[in-house]
């Protein structure tokens, strides 16, 4: 956007299917590949970027969503403070939902670890 100078990009990215392989036993799970959209917007005035990603496979049983704001340090401007948010719900595979849901969160905590 000339006016703002902020750089958009809306992208699709394919990810490796990391559910355990005895819950693929429920043929929706058996997929290679999960798919996710990205949306970032990069404000090179301010030094920041935000990024909301949310989860396009299973969307009938799942939604799982995820915000990232990368900014500039108060403390030092060589630094970058970043703060993320997200969200998982699992429904409609009956007594998997706790399981499936409790694995997404302890993945996703390890990933955000890193």
């Amino acid at each position: 956007d000339l006016s703002t100078g902020i750089i958009y990009r809306r992208r699709i990215a394919t990810c490796q299917n990391v559910i355990p392989e005895i819950l693929r036993k429920v043929s929706v799970l058996k997929v290679p590949d999960i798919y996710l959209e990205e949306e970032s917007w990069l404000n090179m005035q301010k030094r920041n970027m935000a990024m909301k990603t949310h989860c396009l496979t299973w969307t009938q049983y799942a939604s799982l969503s995820e915000e990232s704001v990368f900014r500039e340090s108060l403390e030092n401007p060589n630094w970058t403070d970043f703060t993320q948010k997200g969200r998982i719900s699992v429904t409609g595979a009956g007594l998997l939902n706790c399981v499936l849901e409790a694995f997404a969160q302890s993945f996703l905590k390890q990933g955000v670890r890193k």
